[in-house]
């Protein structure tokens, strides 16, 4: 199910040239699902990456995995620009493309990898879910796209389930250092966000992703020596899953976001971003045969009811006086 909404998505994609102008000619209503199916196919790959790096972290370190993720994301992508000509953005849409990359898939790849050298993934997952709110934040404020009372609301309520979730999945390994890092990606995911919405009004999403992309792995060059090196000793299938990593979680999942995030509030797309925890647990459950608690579940069911509040279109009209 998933690769068939995906490959709507694509072909709506490509039949715009990249843009995002609807066409009359395709059903209302299929045009209307679109940013949601793309925004449903970002939330179950990131899920997936969770799953992932939790064994590839064993062989790589943060830097040179962060690297290798992008790297490999940067060739899918730039395979795809290269089936047709495309206009690079210049001056401030370029700068804002460039900076969004650095900041989001460069320095927040490395982040959020260094912070779960020190702490569990339960805890990890929380702290940077601090990133939705601080998007409906600045988004309210710097995009102007208000504070609905829905959103508002939504946002609450799946923070508590994410909470829920990490307490039930925590195994106590906290320190100072995680915490900062964590609470660093959580900052690093909002500005980027923000700054990719503003690029998204002169910028088609792929050209984006795919700059953006180039953009991260460039900021993490630095770490080339020690990619190379930890190649050569880490197994295949920790190899197999970098490579994963920067096709689906990366190339597709990024893309599939900008897709989303077009058309689409920065505050009502990031708070489908609940839902990643909630489904890496399933995941974690099907794949691994680790057994959620009741508690982890009730977590989910609120991640699903948070994300439910902030997209009613009823409560989303509805705005802070």
């Amino acid at each position: 199910m998933v690769g068939k909404n995906y490959l709507l998505v694509l072909k709506s994609w490509v039949s715009q040239g990249g843009g995002m102008t609807a066409t009359t000619a395709r059903p209302r209503r299929t045009t209307a699902a679109l940013p949601l199916i793309a925004a449903g196919i970002t939330m179950v790959l990131w899920a997936s990456a969770f799953i992932a790096i939790r064994s590839i972290g064993l062989h790589y370190s943060p830097g040179s995995l962060a690297l290798g993720r992008l790297a490999a994301g940067s060739l899918a992508l730039t395979a795809v620009a290269l089936l047709r000509p495309r206009s690079i953005p210049r001056g401030r849409p370029l700068l804002l493309v460039l900076a969004y990359g650095a900041l989001w898939f460069g320095v927040y790849a490395i982040f959020i990898n260094a912070a779960e050298h020190h702490l569990d993934a339960g805890t990890t997952a929380l702290l940077v879910n601090v990133g939705p709110i601080l998007i409906a934040v600045l988004a309210g404020v710097y995009l102007k796209e208000g504070f609905p009372r829905g959103l508002v609301t939504g946002l609450a309520i799946a923070f508590c389930g994410v909470a829920i979730i990490a307490a039930a999945t925590s195994t106590g390994r906290r320190d100072m250092t995680g915490v900062l890092l964590a609470l660093g990606a959580a900052a690093l995911y909002a500005v980027g966000v923000v700054l990719q919405k503003q690029a998204l009004t002169s910028v088609d999403p792929f050209t984006a992703t795919w700059l953006g992309c180039l953009a991260g792995t460039a900021v993490c060059l630095p770490w080339a020596g020690t990619l190379i090196h930890e190649l050569t000793v880490a197994p295949a299938a920790a190899t197999l899953g970098v490579v994963y990593l920067g096709l689906f979680p990366t190339a597709v999942a990024f893309a599939t976001w900008a897709y989303a995030l077009h058309r689409m509030t920065a505050g009502q797309l990031s708070s489908s971003s609940y839902l990643v925890p909630a489904i890496a647990v399933l995941m974690s459950w099907a794949l691994l045969g680790e057994v959620p608690t009741g508690l982890a579940l009730a977590g989910g069911a609120l991640c699903l009811l948070g994300v439910a509040v902030a997209r009613s279109p009823g409560l989303a009209a509805r705005r802070e006086d």
